[in-house]
């Protein structure tokens, strides 16, 4: 988003700032000049730079991922500071991380992160916009299942695309992933220095425990091309259940087009999220044997299939606040 804002200022000619390409065209520019200021700063502390421009294709095909992982981890181990960024000069809207919270998100599962920081104009986390209710007060600690969903409403500043209800989603992924994340203010001076230090800076949001590392990935990396909605008596299963698959007969509605080996979405009854996973028949096929036992799966579609819809091995059960 910077590097489209350094940009636009020399698109003098143009009326529209708005279109893709005149976004895209912005942030061509925009880059070097934004990478210029990291280089200058970080040579003050002895310190190089490094910058990474990454779009969703670079993490959704698995290889790529791993490529990046271990640039990532070369240039840590010879203290280098990687700049990353996505790459606005190639990204679309609908195939695009939208706010850097995600992709930072992504990268701390990526590289197994000790702990992410995403830094505001706000102290934290309030029970309301602080801007607007002068009544909100301040989340120190969000634990695994608190009830916190209701707390995060409007979008950010002017360079912004989700504001807090953006963070939260981020800071649910990395959560999931084993991750501890902290939200503070970015004004506020040597915060991250006090942050490393154990000061009580900023919301601190607990983490769960991690999932393997192709998990990670199936969790933060990829983005879902459909939904199956479960019955409770799935949504129990996968969520009390270690190790336990989604069986055809769990699921009670299809959304969207996908075909097998794509990412989809599990939700409840209610819409909130159950789990993801690769699937291992098209949304026709799912619609087709939805409901029934998997020894009916080969006299309803005809030919021997996986008695899994999504097999455990290619699943992660998500938390959710609540």
């Amino acid at each position: 988003m910077w590097a489209i804002h350094l940009g636009s200022a020399s698109l003098t000619g143009r009326r529209d700032k708005d279109g893709l390409s005149i976004r895209q065209a912005a942030a061509a520019v925009g880059q070097p000049a934004l990478m210029q200021h990291y280089i200058t700063a970080l040579a003050v502390e002895g310190l190089v730079g490094a910058q990474i421009l990454l779009t969703t294709e670079d993490v959704q095909q698995r290889s790529r991922y791993l490529r990046v992982r271990n640039t990532l981890q070369v240039l840590l181990a010879e203290g280098i500071v990687p700049i990353i960024n996505e790459n606005d000069t190639v990204s679309v809207e609908g195939v695009t991380y939208g706010e850097n919270d995600r992709l930072a998100a992504v990268v701390a599962a990526a590289l197994r992160a000790d702990l992410l920081v995403f830094l505001s104009d706000q102290p934290g986390l309030f029970t309301a916009d602080p801007r607007q209710n002068a009544s909100a007060e301040f989340v120190p600690v969000v634990m695994p299942g608190d009830h916190i969903s209701h707390y995060a409403n409007g979008t950010g500043g002017a360079e912004s695309r989700g504001g807090m209800e953006k963070k939260l989603e981020a800071a649910q992924m990395v959560v999931d992933c084993g991750i501890p994340l902290v939200i503070a203010n970015g004004e506020q001076e040597n915060v991250l220095i006090q942050i490393l230090a154990g000061a009580e800076v900023g919301t601190l949001f607990v983490a769960r425990g991690a999932p393997p590392s192709r998990k990670l990935w199936l969790a933060t990396a990829l983005e879902p091309s459909g939904v199956l909605v479960i019955d409770e008596g799935a949504c129990q299963a996968l969520r009390d259940r270690d190790g336990a698959s989604l069986l055809a007969v769990g699921v009670i509605k299809v959304e969207g087009d996908f075909q097998a080996g794509d990412l989809v979405q599990v939700v409840d009854q209610h819409g909130k999220e159950v789990a993801r996973g690769l699937v291992n028949y098209s949304s026709q096929q799912v619609a087709a044997i939805q409901g029934h036992h998997s020894g009916e799966i080969e006299r309803i579609l005809g030919h021997v299939g996986d008695d899994e819809v999504i097999h455990r091995d290619n699943l992660v059960v998500s938390g959710h606040w609540e």
